[in-house]
């Protein structure tokens, strides 16, 4: 794994003797995978039958973890659930991952990087794989809103100095104000 990372931020800076860069900052996407994939469709058949609009709860939370010094796992774990006043129609649970390259990068950056930067990043996928999810489960595909990194990050930063905590462990509910 270490080599794959080596491999990539080596290609991001080629060649860093060549310009005299050898402490140039590098940071990249080694891999992206699917972690944990739960679809549950529990009420059917009948819920087939339901004429009801479903209600979605959705739900993001983003976690970090150092793999090694220069290796990251960023974990997006998306959870929905279509409901109705007959019951639930169907729940999704997706921890979508990536391994996260990076090196020579200020703590600052680092930490904006992998909270901010990589969620951005990874989230198309996973938003594909809900959207695949929800329709192999015999609905219409879910598609999920854009949702601003970077602005959830920047929000979420604020808190914790006001709040004393330390910002990790981003968690959204974007039906509510965070």
């Amino acid at each position: 794994m270490a080599d794959e990372a080596d491999d990539i931020l080596t290609d991001i800076n080629p060649d860093p003797a060549a310009n005299g860069a050898d402490n140039q900052p590098a940071a990249g996407i080694v891999s992206q995978y699917v972690k944990d994939l739960s679809v549950e469709n529990p009420n059917a058949p009948d819920c087939f039958q339901w004429q009801e609009q479903p209600q979605i709860d959705l739900q993001f939370n983003i976690g970090a973890e150092a793999v090694n010094e220069e290796i990251h796992e960023v974990e997006l774990k998306v959870n929905v659930t279509a409901k109705s006043e007959q019951g639930n129609i169907y729940i999704i649970e997706l921890s979508y991952c990536g391994l996260v390259g990076m090196r020579n990068l200020p703590e600052e950056h680092a930490h904006a990087f992998l909270y901010a930067e990589a969620p951005r990043i990874l989230f198309p996928f996973a938003r594909r794989i809900i959207a695949d999810a929800s329709r192999d489960a015999g609905f219409q595909p879910l598609m999920l809103d854009p949702i601003d990194f970077n602005g959830l990050y920047q929000q979420r930063l604020a808190q914790a100095q006001q709040g004393g905590g330390d910002g990790d462990g981003i968690q959204v509910n974007p039906g509510s104000d965070a």
